[in-house]
């Protein structure tokens, strides 16, 4: 290689190793040529593509020796006789050409007929084909084709692909899919998405270069950022034990080695199969998904498939070109892979526009409004490196677009018509294969090639003559005149053409419109009196709906009501309420925050969070107490990432809000609605997105003065550095509880205690936002006021930290707003010490009284009533469900232990239900499990202590306990039950002990919290005794 290269393409190092992947290994017989192509990755993510021809030379230092050894006579008579023999140990040796460009058919090309000069020993100099293929210029990407001759008698056609952000696959897709079949790639395809570790391996170099290729390809629109090695050489096989994901491929020689890969998919070509171990967990493509991309598959790889049944089936037809099949695989991927993401662009988040557009995706809303926040595979995909790579180079709206951002924006109906019409979808297919394959092939008419390929047999000659060392000096010289040559002709440089990305349809459920609830609109009527009563101070009309509106609160359609509603009456300057009118609308709040399923928490904690900062009640003179410090024991608060997409969400509002009032924007705005007629103009300015705003604004950028740009990056700049403020204050107040020796939620709690209580309101995502949230030493074991400030001033810090070093605010912000954090934490402990005070001092919230049950003779109580609420179990029943009847559950009463039974008494909560005792009991002897749980106490709307009680008999038992009721009487009455349900004797069960009259036991009163089981299992066994 010429010694003066560009310093971005100098020869990687290292290359031997690749060349010779099996290990340098001399041979017996002259093998045939081969070539490969090898892609290396250097420290810049840039690949280089290692062009490997290889092929024997006669090793003259080797020859004979073992011969010699083995029978010396008949070499020395041979050698007398003056016969040379012909040689026996062959050395290989490798052309190599390493390119920043991706054309393996034309490097093929040019190191054949290298080598074909060269054991043809045709007369044209080496150094001046050398020298002819540096100094020619590729032509730039867009379809352009150029011909070239390296000097040998050979003309070579090079072509550019239309659009070079398309991957080029010739028919390696195709070629992967005949290899493996549908469903190994579909596996593969999946493994790589949800970022699992993948090896292929065959006995053909070219093959795994080809079947890494097509996987990658596969995966457009996003790119592969992991370790990507398609031919892995035997002295690095350690790589194959790193723990990132990867695709590599190995030659088949190596079956031994690779054998033990515990967390490795691996593929075998040549066999066709792929072993997935028991450890990975692959999660598939969701529904219907998955089975359309199977059929679509199966139409385009089997289409006689279809007629295979026919009785008179038609003559054949011609097989499919090679590379139209190939496109035509690829053309069903990327129709997945828009349906998959359609209306991505509805969940962009935009941050900054200038100097560079920041954008951030709104995962959860998106998995939330296609229906797929439960599912597992585009959870991972959405999670990956990849999909963050695809938001950062799709999400500007303004820039050039490809086939994809096409694809993307079709109207959902088109997809669902082409589903239900298999010719439609064929046809549609088609069209896009044919786009695919122009772009690899803009010209279809090719300019004839001719290049001179070596005689037959050639390698197999006896007397070959040694490829020469090339001279380097002379080779530079020659290069340097062909690159003067060039030099006088100007550089061809495409310009690159922009265009505003189509936004495409809004989001859809992947299951398409699910049906509305049939009494939705009664639902909303009565969430609308609730509030309306209770704004309007009719107590006992509000008492009687209140039930009502809190279980209507369970369809989304109400809580979206509940939201508007509240911050309709917030505009109305109606957000002093007093005691009883605060306590209703906190009970509302918590309701909609504990009801509203994982996929739309975030949309409802951010309607919420508002309206937590505007409602209050005056406590003092000076004292108010707003809604939020009621509503803290929610999960979701200490969620970093419901921050970030909320913040982001206001961020997007306010840069829109700043575009649209400038005069720019408005004249752009005007001369939009001229075009669009009058009646767009009035709600136009309205619907005018932030992306719309934003591509007029990048459109506009370069031609604007210096003076003007600085503006426009200063006005953005203090735009989301006040926002940031904003929210330090808003997690401050959501986050610093009311009496702050009860903090919860930030509570360094150990991630199984959170998962423990899973089947209330702590959601998945707590686990995880808590164990991230802080360091496990925060030190929260004491509660003091101190630790409470350090971990909220920490959390905050990192919020900051991270959204304003995304949104580009200067350092210098970023310091005076860590600086500003722990005197905003020290001045609303302060403000809520006299909360919480005055708080206290509110007269007590009247509760129902404790109802005892009626015992069975020789039963007797254990222990006194705990006040608790029977919350609903999940079964219809007594919950006025699908089934009807009236809502006796959740009922407040107690939780009672006898010598023989757990019962549960109280009243329906509902006043309209009635004044019908409640009662649940079961033998404590059908105890089959006791489960201590975190509940949502559905009264008083925040996080309780609870306890599930399953028994042998189908009964179950869930309570959550009253705030009254103290951690300690909870484990004293979880001690009672085991003594009981496990006891010392048979003799003292109930079955024995209880058929005599015994007198009632003096039992422990609740305050006595020290009993021991010894006292209580004394007082049993006298009362037998006394009895027998």
């Amino acid at each position: 290689h010429p010694r003066r290269l560009q310093p971005a393409s100098l020869f990687v190092f290292g290359c031997t190793q690749f060349c010779q992947p099996g290990g340098w290994r001399l041979s017996r017989e002259r093998k045939a040529p081969t070539f490969f192509t090898v892609v290396l990755t250097d420290i810049d993510s840039d690949r280089h593509y290692c062009s490997c021809l290889t092929f024997y030379e006669a090793e003259v230092n080797l020859q004979g020796s073992k011969s010699i050894e083995a029978d010396g006579d008949e070499d020395e008579e041979a050698e007398e006789d003056g016969l040379i023999q012909p040689a026996q140990v062959f050395a290989p040796k490798s052309l190599i050409l390493v390119s920043r460009l991706d054309y393996p058919e034309i490097f093929r090309g040019c190191l054949g007929l290298i080598y074909t000069v060269h054991i043809d020993s045709l007369s044209f100099p080496l150094e001046s084909l050398v020298a002819n293929l540096f100094a020619f210029q590729v032509p730039v990407a867009g379809g352009s084709q150029k011909l070239f001759s390296l000097g040998a008698g050979d003309r070579q056609l090079i072509q550019t692909p239309l659009n070079d952000t398309l991957p080029i696959t010739c028919k390696s897709v195709g070629l992967l899919f005949q290899q493996l079949g549908i469903q190994n790639v579909l596996s593969l395809f999946c493994a790589v998405l949800t970022e699992h570790k993948v090896l292929f391996h065959s006995t053909s170099y070219q093959r795994l270069e080809e079947a890494c290729r097509a996987l990658e390809a596969l995966m457009f629109p996003l790119k592969y950022s992991y370790p990507y090695i398609p031919i892995l050489p035997s002295r690095l096989l350690e790589v194959l034990s790193s723990p990132t994901p990867f695709i590599i491929g190995v030659h088949s020689m190596f079956q031994t080695e690779i054998q033990d890969l515990l967390d490795v998919i691996i593929a075998d070509l040549d066999g066709g199969t792929i072993k997935i171990p028991e450890c990975i967990h692959l999660s598939p493509l969701p529904e219907p998904l998955l089975h359309q991309t199977q059929t679509s598959l199966s139409l385009v790889l089997h289409p006689d498939l279809e007629i295979a049944d026919n009785a008179f089936p038609p003559p054949r037809t011609a097989a499919s070109n090679p590379k139209l099949l190939d496109k035509e695989v690829r053309a069903v991927f990327l129709r997945l892979f828009a349906q998959l993401f359609q209306g991505y662009r509805s969940c962009l988040q935009l941050i900054r526009i200038h100097s560079e557009p920041v954008i951030h995706f709104h995962k959860t809303a998106f998995l939330g409004q296609r229906g797929l926040i439960e599912n597992d595979f585009l959870t991972k995909v959405l999670d990956g490196m990849a999909f963050a790579g695809f938001v950062s180079e799709r999400g500007p709206p303004y820039r050039a677009c490809d086939l994809f951002d096409e694809l993307v924006a079709l109207d959902t109906d088109i997809f669902k018509e082409e589903e239900a019409s298999p010719a439609k979808l064929q046809k549609h297919i088609r069209a896009f294969s044919e786009q695919l394959y122009r772009n690899e092939n803009p010209n279809p008419h090719m300019a004839f090639q001719k290049v001179p390929r070596p005689s037959e047999g050639s390698h197999m000659r006896v007397h070959q003559v040694p490829f020469p060392l090339l001279d380097d000096e002379h080779v530079e010289k020659m290069l340097q005149e062909g690159v003067a040559k060039h030099s006088s002709a100007p550089a061809s440089t495409r310009p690159e053409r922009k265009c505003v990305v189509p936004a495409g349809p809004p989001v859809v459920s992947i299951m398409g419109k699910s049906g509305s609830v049939f009494n939705s609109a009664r639902r909303l009527e009565v969430v609308r009196s609730c509030i309306s009563f209770i704004f309007d101070n009719k107590t006992l009309e509000t008492e009687k709906a209140l039930p009502a509106a809190l279980r209507a609160l369970k369809s989304k359609a109400a809580r979206h009501c509940l939201t508007e509603e509240l911050s309709l009456h917030v505009q109305q300057n109606r957000a002093i309420l007093d005691h009883q009118q605060f306590d209703h609308i906190i009970r509302l709040m918590n309701c909609a925050l504990q009801d509203c399923s994982s996929s739309e928490e975030y949309t409802v904690a951010a309607a919420v969070l508002p309206l937590s900062t505007a409602f209050y009640r005056k406590l003092a003179a000076g004292v108010n107490q707003f809604a939020y410090t009621c509503i803290q024991d929610h999960p979701i608060w200490t969620n970093q990432q419901f921050w970030e997409a909320t913040f982001y969400s206001e961020v997007q509002s306010q840069i829109r809000a700043l575009y649209l009032n400038t005069p720019q924007g408005k004249d752009c705005i005007t001369v939009r609605l001229k075009d669009a007629g009058p009646e767009a103009a009035a709600g136009g300015a309205e619907e005018h997105t932030a992306m719309a705003l934003a591509a007029m604004q990048l459109r506009s950028w370069p031609g604007l003065s210096k003076e003007k740009q600085h503006e426009l990056v200063k006005n953005e700049e203090s735009t989301v550095f006040s926002q940031a403020i904003h929210y330090a204050s808003l997690m401050v107040y959501l986050l610093i509880p009311l009496d702050t020796s009860k903090i919860k939620l930030l509570r360094s709690a150990p991630v199984a205690d959170w998962e423990s209580g899973s089947n209330s309101i702590v959601t998945n995502s707590i686990a995880g936002s808590v164990a991230e949230s802080f360091d496990t030493e925060s030190g929260f074991e004491d509660s003091e006021n101190s630790d409470v400030a350090n971990s909220v001033v920490r959390f905050v810090a990192r919020f900051i930290d991270k959204v304003c070093t995304e949104s580009g605010v200067t350092q210098d912000h970023i310091k005076s707003l860590h600086s500003m954090i722990p005197g905003i934490v020290a001045m609303q402990m302060e403000a809520l010490e006299a909360v919480h005070r005055e708080s206290r001092r509110l007269p007590p919230i009247q509760k129902p009284k404790i109802l005892r049950p009626a015992l069975l003779p020789g039963e007797e109580l254990v222990s006194e009533g705990l006040r608790v609420v029977l919350d609903p179990d999940g079964r219809e029943e007594a919950t006025g469900g699908l089934s009807g009847g009236p809502h006796i559950l959740p009922a407040e009463g107690a939780l009672f232990l006898t010598t023989y039974r757990i019962i549960f008494k109280g009243t329906p909560h509902d006043q309209l239900v009635g004044e019908q005792a409640v009662i649940r009991a079961f033998p404590i002897a059908t105890l089959t499990k006791d489960k201590k749980i975190s509940i949502q106490n559905q009264l008083q709307q925040n996080m309780q202590e609870g306890l599930q009680l399953r028994s042998a008999s189908f009964q179950l038992i869930k309570v959550a306990f009253d705030e009254e009721v103290s951690s300690e009487m909870v484990e004293i009455f979880r001690k009672h039950l085991q003594r009981i349900r496990y006891p010392q004797s048979i003799f003292s069960s109930f079955a024995f002990a209880a058929g005599q009259t015994a007198p009632q036991l003096n039992l422990p009163k609740q305050k006595e919290r020290n009993t021991g089981f010894r006292t209580l299992s004394k007082t049993l066994v006298k009362g037998a005794k006394r009895a027998g």
